[in-house]
Order: structure tokens, then C-alpha cells, then sequence
């Protein structure tokens, strides 16, 4: 079981990893959740040992750590973009997505109900 917040992080991750050097880049998304965490929040959940301000867990920090590590390498200029509103890569991106959902090739593993 996953989240589409745990999936749109896996995508940035795995879409930084696929540059094997590093590089100037542009990555555009429809979620403010992913923009926000790695531009902003990021910061002081580090600063607290990976905990909110209210003492409690980051949510999904196992990717939150694999987005920082990946974004390090880089010089990544994130752009957001309103989803279902023609935008023509993330109405493939959408399509892809939803493919992927109906015919699942891994467990997520790192996820944890709360």
C-alpha cells in the first residue's frame, strides 16, 4: 500500500537518479506537498531529527532523505505546475501514473499507516 504523495516523491527521486552526473536542473510538478517539503520544510525537520514542530515523525521521511540526498548533487530549480489543467507533460506524467497504478511491478515498502 502507498500514497500519491509517496508516489509523486518516488518520481522526483528516481528521475534524479537517472542523471549520473551532476547537472543544472528543471523538474516541474503538480504537487505542492513535494515542492513545498523539499524547498521549504526540509530544512527544520532535519534541524529536529526528522520530527515536526509538534515533536511527532516526519511522514514519509525515508523519501524526504532519499529526495535530499538526490537534490544535493544537483542545482534543481523546482516548478510547480496546476495538475489536470493541460499541461502537456503532466497530462502524460497523469497517464503514466495511472498505468502504473493498475499494474503495480514493486511493493512500497517503506510505507507506514498511521
Amino acid at each position: 500500500m502507498t500514497t500519491n504523495n509517496r508516489m509523486e516523491m518516488l518520481a522526483a527521486v528516481v528521475a534524479l537518479q537517472t542523471l549520473k552526473e551532476p547537472c543544472q536542473v528543471t523538474l516541474t510538478t503538480d504537487s505542492q506537498y513535494v515542492r513545498q517539503g523539499i524547498t521549504q520544510w526540509i530544512h527544520n525537520w532535519k534541524k529536529r531529527g526528522w520530527k515536526t514542530a509538534d515533536k511527532k515523525p516526519v511522514k514519509n521521511a525515508d523519501l524526504w532523505q532519499a529526495l535530499d540526498k538526490e537534490t544535493a548533487r544537483h542545482q534543481v530549480d523546482w516548478h510547480w505546475v496546476k495538475g489536470h489543467a493541460g499541461h502537456r507533460e503532466n497530462e502524460i506524467c497523469d497517464e503514466l501514473a495511472r498505468a502504473a497504478a493498475e499494474n503495480p511491478t514493486e511493493e512500497d515498502t517503506g510505507y507506514q499507516a498511521s
